[in-house]
């Protein structure tokens, strides 16, 4: 059983490796200007390459994963098949240059992609004695194998000259002059990934179809899940910060560089420190929810967006620091970058906290027969509506806060996420009521 569990662990791995290369400097290369190596794109052109894509991905991913994968193919299969498509489709796209192509083929590789993600954590629960128990140490894997895709790429890549430092982030040199330009390769180095875990999955345990009967009904009756007020509440709540969670992905890296001076090779490490943050905030998850319950952790959760928010558009309020490199071409910390930095442990916050949170919630709240529908539906509005109204919402803060669509006033667009988180929270602590407390639905009589 443990060589199971080691080659799942590898496949979570792989897979958030294959998406964590690329999407953190995703934006930088996108939307940087042509004479500096990238494609020119605004603002809100990001928006829907990032938002509108995903979205679609994942509202198709359930009927792939789950309506037609689970029923007619083996998971490991299957699996490697949607890995291979979206190998090649990667690989294609990182030689794209304009918008409608750089659209079509993100959304292609969405479709592709998203359902993926679903397929691992069924073949895992499918392949554990006691998912309970043993599933948070594979799915972990994923988030370091993410961590490791980000470090790994610029250190090697971007780099010149590379010397060991005890600070973050450890391994510094002199940036390559076509840095942005190399950007591109996270595509093509997660194309080839993406095959080779293709092959890897020939080694994962067989997972045939589920024969089993399923209830046709059972997306109607989740969706009925929604005349619960609890429900419809952290519904409403969610989407906003789905929004503002997706446009964390379409704006740190263009922040970071056109802001705070931070060079292009060290975007992506510095945005595993939220990954890093979440890893310690999960650990004690449990813990929140015992002492304080879903109501006050999901609120813990929105306030931890705005207070990142906020002091994101605090440091924003200076005019935008230069290169953060010294004469000699070395990196160095400023205190604006180190702020900026940092306080995406926050980050470990807002995604354990409000959205593991509710995952958890919407298990517990949902009757037994229909509690993966009910994860899938909460999966749809959540990572398909919120992502679809983050793009054409960043179009807007791209006019509103910025030149020719492109973000230049960062204090502005971070000051409105952390009104909106802000408000989202009072929502959240004035109308959210927790139906799994002890007492809830009992007779006062």
């Amino acid at each position: 059983m443990s060589f199971i569990k080691s080659r799942l662990g590898m496949m979570m791995f792989l897979q958030y490796a294959v998406w964590g290369i690329w999407l953190p400097v995703l934006a930088t290369y996108l939307q940087s200007p042509l004479a500096e190596g990238g494609l020119g794109f605004t603002s809100g052109q990001v928006g829907w390459i990032i938002g509108i894509a995903a979205s679609i991905g994942a509202i198709s991913a359930p009927f792939i994963a789950g309506q037609f994968a689970d029923r007619y193919f083996s998971t490991e299969k299957f699996l490697a098949l949607l890995l291979v498509l979206g190998g090649i489709v990667k690989i294609t796209l990182s030689y794209q240059e304009n918008f409608s192509s750089w659209l079509t083929l993100s959304i292609l590789y969405s479709i592709l992609y998203m359902p993926t993600l679903s397929l691992t954590n069924s073949m895992a629960f499918a392949n554990l004695q006691n998912p309970d128990k043993e599933w948070p140490r594979i799915r972990v894997m994923g988030t370091f194998g993410w961590i490791a895709a980000s470090w790994f790429f610029p250190m090697i890549w971007l780099q010149t000259n590379l010397e060991f430092q005890i600070l973050p982030p450890f391994f510094v040199g002199t940036e390559v002059s076509d840095a942005t330009a190399r950007l591109a390769d996270t595509l093509k180095v997660s194309g080839i990934i993406s095959i080779l875990y293709a092959g890897f999955c020939f080694l994962l345990p067989n997972t045939p179809p589920q024969k089993e009967s399923v209830e046709r009904l059972a997306f109607k009756k989740a969706f009925g899940l929604l005349s619960k007020k609890s429900f419809a509440v952290l519904v409403a709540a969610s989407l906003p910060i789905a929004v503002i969670h997706q446009i964390y992905f379409m704006q740190t890296g263009p922040f970071f560089e056109n802001q705070l001076g931070l060079l292009v090779t060290y975007i992506a490490p510095a945005m595993t420190v939220g990954q890093i943050a979440e890893i310690g905030v999960m650990a004690f998850l449990g813990i929140f929810l015992v002492k304080i319950g879903f109501r006050w952790t999901i609120f813990i959760g929105a306030l931890a967006y705005f207070a990142r928010y906020a002091i994101w558009g605090l440091i924003s309020m200076q005019e935008p620091a230069g290169p953060s490199v010294d004469a000699a071409g070395q990196f160095v910390w400023t205190a604006p970058l180190m702020i900026g930095i940092f306080s995406q442990i926050l980050h470990g916050v807002c995604y354990a906290c409000f959205f593991a949170s509710a995952y958890m919630y919407v298990d517990r709240i949902a009757d037994e027969d229909i509690r993966n529908s009910a994860q899938t539906v909460f999966g749809i509005i959540i990572l398909g509506l919120g992502p679809m109204f983050a793009g054409p919402f960043m179009g807007l803060l791209g006019s509103v806060f910025g030149e020719e669509g492109v973000v230049t006033d960062f204090a502005g667009m971070w000051f409105t996420l952390s009104v909106i988180a802000l408000v989202t929270a009072a929502f959240v602590a004035f109308a959210f009521e927790d139906q799994t407390e002890v007492g809830f639905n009992e007779d006062p009589a």
